[in-house]
């Protein structure tokens, strides 16, 4: 049986309804997490592409010496972060026929895809390009697509006139659910191989999970996040434990993801009109994502991560788990394995970085998802979006 998240009574009334941002036929659990380098972190531009080209001088980094001589950064390196420029990366749902073809005008961009298509096995661009779109659709493809279309995409802005200078100004970066490994290879803190196979295990994980129970998720448009927990309390009270559902991805204003049993999320659709939602949008998605329905996916996870090398990143990346960022190797692992089981702050993670003055934002790789969430936040915010 599977246990949700403890309630809290909610009393706020329902706020007027919200246009949709997301595509309804792809928008899927996509989130991000943030990257900031402080005054103290010089960057070292090299070209290998499995570090994206960047390397760390932690001349001043904070650290923590433990037993014998092993040192561990503390993980509060960044925690008084002031972010400038951030670079944001998309989650599953942003895919679509005929990414990545551009990046083959790029010598390193192209060459991720040759890289990858040895560790997948099999021609990773050619789906991308020519799908089929179910194909391409599937978490077990799409995932590790989006994590390499968006790094394709960071190749394609080092060569324009400028891009490098923007590149290096980057001090924040974040990335919603599977964009926040493609943020941490971003940010260093591990190499684009090593990142290619977490998220190919994560995709394969993520299906495997889904496949064991019958289970989906729905975007709820136009009410308020307390007004989508009241709607799954009521639904909840209709179904047997298994099929509960809970929010799974608090996106932004006016749109937030429930994840649950099948049961639970058809009944979340037959009552959202009366809890005065706009409109329900069933998600294109393998499972319910970011629940306890996920919990199969976990020790798969902390397995590959435990024999994985992480750095600390050279810049703060958020977490989609608590939207704080991370120093410790270790805590960024045990956050990771804990992500595909874990709510989604992506509302707080956005709310968070402009607040904190961010000037401007760059989203790289497929679809404009990300810059549509951060103009429902802030209609003023500076967000390109960088393709490939």
């Amino acid at each position: 049986m599977r246990s949700l998240l403890n309630r809290t009574k909610l009393r706020t009334p329902p706020l007027k309804a919200h246009s949709l941002i997301l595509r309804t036929t792809t928008m899927a659990t996509s989130y991000s997490s943030s990257l900031l380098l402080p005054p103290s972190v010089s960057l070292n531009k090299s070209r290998n592409a499995s570090s994206l080209g960047f390397s760390v001088n932690r001349s001043r980094a904070s650290m923590s010496v433990s037993a014998g001589s092993q040192t561990t950064l503390n993980d509060s390196l960044f925690a008084d972060y002031k972010p400038t420029s951030a670079f944001l990366f998309p989650g599953q749902g942003a895919q679509a026929i005929g990414m990545g073809k551009e990046a083959q005008s790029v010598a390193a961009a192209a060459d991720l895809y040759t890289k990858a298509n040895h560790i997948l096995g099999y021609d990773l661009l050619d789906i991308c390009v020519n799908g089929p779109k179910e194909k391409l659709d599937s978490t077990v493809i799409s995932q590790p697509a989006i994590y390499v279309t968006s790094l394709a995409a960071v190749e394609l802005l080092r060569v324009r006139e400028g891009g490098e200078q923007i590149i290096n100004s980057v001090d924040v970066t974040c990335g919603l659910s599977l964009g926040e490994y493609t943020a941490l290879a971003f940010a260093g803190a591990f190499s684009f191989e090593d990142g290619l196979k977490l998220v190919k295990l994560r995709g394969e994980a993520m299906q495997a999970a889904a496949d064991a129970a019958k289970s989906a998720m729905v975007s709820i448009i136009g009410l308020d996040s307390e007004k989508v927990q009241q709607l799954c309390d009521a639904a909840n009270q209709e179904v047997e434990e298994a099929d509960k559902v809970q929010i799974a991805n608090y996106l932004c204003p006016g749109n937030y993801a429930v994840s649950g049993g099948l049961k639970g999320i058809e009944a979340v659709e037959a009552k959202a009109k009366s809890f005065k939602a706009r409109m329900t949008v069933r998600l294109a998605v393998a499972g319910a994502f970011h629940t306890s329905f996920m919990e199969p996916a976990v020790s798969r996870l902390e397995a590959a991560l435990a024999s994985t090398e992480i750095r600390s990143p050279r810049i703060p990346v958020i977490s989609n788990v608590d939207a704080q960022p991370h120093a410790d190797p270790d805590t960024i692992k045990k956050i990771l394995a804990r992500q595909v089981t874990s709510p989604v702050q992506w509302e707080t993670t956005v709310k968070t970085l402009l607040s904190k003055g961010l000037k401007s934002s760059y989203e790289l790789g497929p679809g404009k998802v990300i810059a549509g969430i951060f103009k429902r936040v802030d209609k003023t915010a500076s967000v390109e979006n960088i393709s490939a």
